[in-house]
């Protein structure tokens, strides 16, 4: 599993950012905008999936767990080409097993596998987002029911923690913290080669959308952002199954050890006996987890260049509804 953020991929992206601002800013007044987002976001890992091979991105979506993610933004624009952003998120992502539908294909072992998380996630990443339509405008200070497409890509972080369901001997129910049980091993003196992963990870974040502005003033959007992440633990899940022992070497006879082992290998779902065994494949560690969002942004444009920040224009741009 690749963990190391590519400093290259970094450098660049700064770089850009800086060459498209200073090619912006010059003799223009900034403009800001603030805003709030919602919408749908989904997870993207090694728990759930469809049918036959585990895929990456949306082949291997599941809309099931669909959850609710929100968040506040402010944006400063150099030029109406380029507006750098700093968004603040907050969402939950999911997974299971158990929503799999077996079909006789390679996703039984999945299914069979039967393990499941949920994790809160906060976010805050620095992008930009860059309005190539701009160059067709006839007059682009006016914004007056104007559309803009854009991209957007930038970096950030973003906080999580898993947790999964333990069932106690007399049947209730709890969630419980996964990391701390370390369910593949990690940082045990037997497994030295897996390490303990951190809760907070950098992403990348890209994606595409476009504004509507009602006014000069106001605008309405929507925008869909996937992220890359250099984690695979976001669920939990990235290698291989480890042996229940280990859990009562590294943790003695405790109540930890008897929920690690429970929650780190259950039984297949219609079973009472576990269906893995140490070294067998828990989940594939090739594959960074991702998750995705499809918001609906409402933006307040403030500032400018006094008589022409919010004066509409007699001529026509490319797109006007």
């Amino acid at each position: 599993m690749k963990r190391v953020v590519p400093n290259t991929l970094v450098r660049a992206l700064c770089s850009l950012l800086l060459v498209l601002s200073l090619a912006q800013v010059s003799n223009a007044q900034l403009k800001y905008e603030v805003g709030l987002n919602v919408g749908p976001s989904n997870f993207l890992g090694d728990l759930g999936g469809t049918f036959g091979r585990g895929q990456t991105f949306i082949k291997d979506n599941n809309i099931q767990m669909t959850r609710l993610m929100k968040g506040v933004f402010f944006s400063v624009a150099p030029s109406e080409f380029i507006n750098f952003r700093f968004s603040l998120s907050f969402g939950r992502l999911e997974g299971a097993d158990s929503i799999i539908k077996g079909k006789g294909g390679m996703e039984e072992t999945r299914r069979y596998r039967n393990l499941s998380f949920r994790s809160p996630i906060t976010e805050a990443y620095i992008g930009a987002e860059i309005f190539p339509t701009v160059f067709f405008e006839q007059d682009p200070s006016d914004l007056f029911h104007k559309i803009r497409p854009y991209g957007v890509i930038g970096v950030g972080v973003f906080h999580f923690n898993p947790q999964t369901v333990y069932t106690d001997p007399a049947g209730n129910k709890s969630w419980v913290d996964l990391r701390p049980l370390r369910t593949e091993g990690q940082g045990m003196p037997n497994h030295p080669d897996r390490k303990m992963y951190s809760l907070t990870q950098i992403c990348i974040p890209y994606g595409v959308g476009f504004k509507y502005y009602v006014s000069d003033k106001f605008n309405v959007g929507l925008e869909i952002v996937d992220r890359k992440t250099f984690t695979d633990y976001i669920d939990d899940v990235s290698t291989t199954y480890i042996d229940p022992q280990d859990f009562y070497t590294y943790f003695g006879n405790t109540h930890t050890a008897d929920v690690a082992a429970q929650v780190a290998n259950r039984p297949p779902q219609g079973s009472t006996t576990h269906r893995y065994g140490p070294g067998e494949k828990r989940g594939t560690a090739t594959n960074n987890d991702a998750y995705y969002s499809t918001t609906i942004k409402l933006g307040i444009r403030l500032g400018g260049d006094g008589e022409r920040s919010f004066r509409n224009s007699t001529r026509c741009p490319i797109i006007r509804f």
